[in-house]
Formats: structure tokens, sequence, C-alpha cells
């Protein structure tokens, strides 16, 4: 019996060839970022050696780990030698904890993922609403309203949102949780599963935990949602001005449909494709690390451990952590581009 393969359609190899080139593109600047970050932190007034030995180890021990860092030989020798290891899947040891970095990312990751996500679902769905409803509104005090609120909002410094809300909300008025992930009670009674600790806790059952976990991330993701709504606002409202003054929207309002309609019936759907690129990258900002809010209010994620390897000059933890940013982007871009497709048939090949 004959089997014959069924040959893909013209569409579908454009569509796969078109994925593949930006993979590529996306794995060489990747590269590009690992070598520019390499030769920085090389070059940076920062020594590695101390940050282990500390400053009273004699001389001896200093050039003992010196060498065993690999700190003796030249940069491109340090750097193909890093790139050995990546190819094996070894992303080296951390300084700052004494454990291989990837499993320090796969601990600390969970927590800023929980973060973002919380972060970037309240601000799209108020951000989003907000940007439209000031477009219909042009020029108005309701426009006007949410312009300043937009402005102030991406432009107050989020560290002194966070102290202040802390300050009110939960020194004050207790409605919220204070630092870290959960209460000093609730420490280390859920055993990590998948590392969210909303899930982990309502996998288990544990319905305290849950209870004050979702308490303590409340406020750093409302805020963090905030500073997001207002450039999400501001851009759905450029959006939505441009399209606006297009003739399909007069000749829509002349057949007599309502403004309801002409707005999220025509309007609205023209511009998912660039929301859509506006909500990726706010939401692939949030998951770099929200360093400024995660250090205000000790949250144990990704913002803190690269800030905390960053100082110390630990180089293994810094290059885990950008080749994860560089990975969360292309991941992003990707799934941005999977779901141009789905709401814009336009964009397909």
């Amino acid at each position: 019996m004959n089997l014959t393969l069924p040959m893909f359609s013209g569409a579908t190899r454009r569509r796969v060839a078109g994925i593949g080139a930006r993979v590529a593109k996306a794995g060489v600047s990747l590269i590009g970022l690992l070598t520019l970050t390499f030769v920085i932190g090389r070059v940076m007034p920062i020594d590695p050696v101390l940050s282990v030995v500390g400053p009273d180890a004699d001389q001896a021990t200093y050039r003992e780990v010196y060498r065993q860092l690999g700190l003796d030989k030249p940069v491109w020798a340090q750097f193909g030698s890093y790139l050995d290891h990546l190819a094996h899947g070894d992303l080296g040891r951390a300084l700052l904890t004494g454990r291989p970095v990837a499993e320090d990312i796969v601990r600390v990751f969970p927590a800023t993922v929980e973060l973002a996500t919380a972060a970037i679902v309240f601000g799209a769905l108020l951000g989003i609403p907000l940007g439209v409803f000031a477009a219909t509104r042009r020029g108005r005090f309701a426009d006007q309203v949410i312009r300043v609120g937009g402005m102030l909002g991406y432009s107050t410094p989020i560290f002194l949102v966070g102290m202040l809300a802390l300050l009110v909300f939960y020194a004050h008025f207790g409605w919220t949780g204070g630092v870290g992930r959960v209460g000093l009670g609730e420490e280390g009674v859920v055993a990590p599963v998948t590392g969210f600790l909303l899930i982990d806790a309502a996998l288990r059952g544990d319905w305290a935990v849950w209870k004050s976990a979702l308490h303590h991330l409340m406020l750093p993701a409302t805020i963090l949602g905030l500073h997001s709504t207002a450039y999400i606002s501001r851009m759905t409202r450029s959006f939505m001005l441009t399209q606006l003054s297009q003739e399909y929207v007069l000749t829509a309002r002349v057949k007599g449909l309502s403004e309801r309609a002409v707005v999220w019936g025509h309007v609205f759907p023209n511009i998912l494709v660039q929301l859509l690129t506006v909500v990726a990258l706010v939401y692939g900002t949030l998951l770099e690390g929200a360093v400024l809010i995660e250090s205000v209010f000790a949250w144990p994620g990704f913002g803190q451990y690269l800030t905390s390897s960053l100082l110390l000059g630990d180089m293994n933890a810094v290059m885990g952590c950008v080749l994860l940013v560089g990975l969360v982007f292309i991941v992003l871009n990707l799934l941005t581009d999977v779901l141009y497709q789905v709401v814009d048939p336009r964009t397909r090949p």
C-alpha cells in the first residue's frame, strides 16, 4: 500500500518560513545582546572575586579564586567557554546563592510572572476602555481628566507611589498585605509545585495561604497595573483618534448606526493589532522585572534577583537573566504574530 504524505499549502509554507526567519533574526539579536552584556560585565568596576572571598582574604586565596572563575583568560576565551557551557544547558553557578543559575531563575521567575500577569490584566482591562472613552470625547472635560491622569500615572516615580501606598493602605488602614508574597505565619507552608503561589495554595487546598498571597499581591499588582494603564490608555486613545478620522466612520454614521456600534463594531476591531503589540511590549517590560516595585515590597522575584546579581558583579546570574529576557521577548513576539492572524485575516500570508 502506497502512503503519500500530505503536502503543505503555499500559505502554510510561507507562514512557517516567516516564523523561522523571525526566530533566526531573534537568535542573532540574542547572541549580540549576550556578547555586549558579557563585555560590559568584564569592564565594570566591580570585582566578583571579592564578592566570594571577602576584602580580608590573602593574595594566594584571591589568585586561586580568580583562576577558578576563569578571569585569568582573555575575554574572548571566557565568552567562548560560556557559550560552550550554554550549549550544554549549563548557565553556571551564581555567586549570590551558590546554586546553579538555572535553578535560581526557575525559583524566582514565577513570582514575577504572577505579579506581572495580574498587573497587565488590570492595566489592559482598565486602560483600553479609558482610551476609547477619551477618544470619543476628544477635547471634553472627561478627555482632559483621563489624559492628565495618564500623564501623572506614567511619570510619577513608581517607588514613591509604592512607599506611599504601603504607608496608607497597609500601615494605616490595614486593607492590604505588607511586604513579601505572604505573611510571616504562612511563609514556607505550601511546598512549591508550579512556583505560582496562588496556584500552589489552591492545589493544596490551603485557603489561608491563598488568601494571604492574594492579600499581598493586590497592592504591588495594582500599582504596576495603574502604571501600565496610563501608557495603554494613551496609546489606545491615539489609535482610536486615527481611525475615527477615516471616511468609513462617516459612512457608518450616515447609515444611521449608533455611536456604540460605530465605535465598538467598526473602529475598535481596526486597532486590535496595534493594541496587541502595545500590551505585549508592556507585559514583556513587566516580566523583565519590575525592579523598583519588587524592591519596595521585598517581592522575591526576578527583578530583585537581577539587581542583587548586578551589584555583586555576578556575571553568570546576569547573563542568565539577560538570556531569559531575550527569550521572553522572542516568545511574546511569536505569540503576537499568531494573534495578529487570528484577529486580522489581512495579516495572513
